[in-house]
């Protein structure tokens, strides 16, 4: 931990990277623990192509805690927000009262500073609030010396999807039974370097922010769809299971269908709620009218989508296929860019297209349908960069 002396300034700053579930949580059986009301599964991304900064600071000389999110100072006391800051510095004071911590004990007093910064757009869909959390947790974590077994619950209680981006690789968030949440906790399946061939593509639709917060959304779905419990109740249990073995099997046919099979479920219950929610657009559909084609094509599944909260597309594939689908959306979607501008991220090579395929897709193409397309792969979790 970096420190002033002169000043009594400490400062960390951290990095932690988006999940992108693939059996999906949406929904809480209590709303100020922030406890789900089933259990879900995500893959962490590549901090390379999308991730939040957080940087805090610590002094003495602060009046007061603050907070700038992409440069705009944003209120602290957001009940959320707070719940972290609080929970942080109560185990932190906790490990200090054990003889346990080495830092500085007069520091946990001391007001904050936070800046944190995501390099994708923001509440579009694609999970800023877990990779915010989760960073700002982790940050606030190494900063007053809080351990990490500690980290899930914390950052659940500001977004119950950072809990899952405190790991890396293929996470699930355990749903739990106790009252108090103290087992409802995100624990790792398998790490990143597992499944080394799976391959992700965001395919940026819309960079706005979504009309319907996903906090508010889910209220609404619990209080209406009747849809819900039954996903809860009877169809998320078996369907956890069945995601871990086939993850554990490296069995992308299975694993792609399950995952398409319950992001339609997700929307369904957006649909099912009243008034009804609606995260996808016509481009998304027009993105999973493509996949499906294009699986049809060649009789398997080697390509398929999940959408969160949100129109933009997330498509998991393997090695192998990554050009050639990456060149069929590109066709069928003509960028207003060509080359690296359109594909972000990782190095995607060049493939051709046979005609067959093209005429067997049989779709109309849609110029500027897609804004551009952020190559990735699953990835580690948050970490100290300072």
């Amino acid at each position: 931990m970096p420190e002033n002396d002169k000043q009594g300034l400490s400062v960390v700053t951290c990095t932690a990277p988006v999940n992108i579930a693939v059996i999906k949580y949406w929904g809480k059986r209590d709303e100020d623990l922030i406890l789900p009301i089933n259990s879900s599964l995500s893959v962490t991304l590549h901090q390379d192509q999308l991730k939040t900064t957080t940087t805090v600071a610590c002094s003495r000389n602060f009046q007061q805690d603050r907070i700038w999110l992409n440069g705009k100072e944003e209120d602290i006391n957001n009940p959320r927000l707070q719940s972290c800051l609080q929970e942080i510095r109560r185990f932190s004071r906790k490990r200090r009262n054990t003889g346990d911590s080495t830092s500085d004990a007069s520091s946990v007093s001391h007001k904050v500073h936070i800046c944190s910064v995501n390099n994708f757009p923001t509440a579009a869909g694609l999970a800023s609030s877990a990779s915010g959390y989760a960073c700002l947790v982790y940050t606030l974590s190494q900063l007053f010396g809080v351990e990490s077994e500690q980290l899930s619950a914390v950052a659940r209680q500001g977004s119950g999807s950072a809990c899952r981006s405190l790991y890396g690789g293929f996470v699930q968030w355990k749903l739990g039974t106790q009252l108090d949440g103290k087992d409802s906790l995100a624990e790792q399946v398998e790490s990143e370097s597992y499944w080394p061939e799976l391959r992700v593509l965001i395919l940026v639709v819309s960079a706005e922010q979504k009309s319907v917060g996903s906090t508010s959304g889910m209220h609404t779905s619990v209080e209406t769809s009747q849809l819900l419990k039954y996903r809860a109740d009877v169809v998320v249990p078996s369907r956890m299971e069945e995601m871990i073995r086939v993850i554990r099997e490296r069995d992308f046919p299975a694993f792609g269908e399950l995952t398409m099979k319950d992001s339609n479920q997700f929307h369904a219950i957006c649909l099912d709620t009243y008034p009804p929610i609606f995260y996808l657009n016509n481009m998304s559909h027009r993105i999973i009218s493509l996949v499906h084609r294009y699986n049809q094509y060649y009789g398997e599944t080697r390509v398929a989508y999940t959408f969160d909260a949100g129109p933009n597309a997330v498509i998991y594939t393997l090695q192998d296929h990554l050009p050639e689908f990456v060149q069929v959306v590109r066709h069928f979607f003509p960028p207003e860019v060509n080359g690296e501008e359109f594909v972000k991220g990782l190095t995607v090579c060049s493939a051709d297209l046979s005609e067959e395929l093209k005429r067997d897709i049989n779709m109309e193409p849609t110029p500027k349908g897609i804004r551009y397309i952020i190559s990735t792969k699953v990835c580690v979790h948050a970490m100290s960069t300072s």
